[in-house]
């Protein structure tokens, strides 16, 4: 079984309630997002959203894991082309990690 199919299968076996964690360093991405580019701002929210009521490994924004992080189940979304949101899954937690460049 593929590591994407693994991770599907571990989260679907647990409740279906997500909960977000906003780390620091998102929570400044955002308020720069707020300042900086309100349009960029509203796809960020439009991700989350995705993420949070949706499948957190497929959806908007070509989610693909990332293989060379600290920790497994690591994962980004393109908010554009320069910008990625980056997240973890575990626990039945979503620990938002960043959302402004690349990983």
């Amino acid at each position: 079984m593929s590591k994407k199919k693994n991770k599907k299968n571990q989260l679907n076996s647990q409740s279906s309630t997500l909960c977000p964690i906003f780390y620091d360093q998102f929570k400044e991405d955002l308020r720069w997002w707020a300042t900086h580019n309100k349009k960029v701002y509203g796809k960020v929210f439009a991700l989350i959203e995705d993420i949070l009521d949706g499948d957190p490994f497929q959806g908007k924004g070509h989610p693909e894991p990332l293989k060379y992080m600290n920790y497994p189940g690591v994962w980004s979304r393109r908010i554009d082309q320069e910008h990625r949101l980056v997240y973890r899954v575990h626990n039945q937690k979503i620990h938002f990690l960043q959302a402004r460049y690349h990983y």
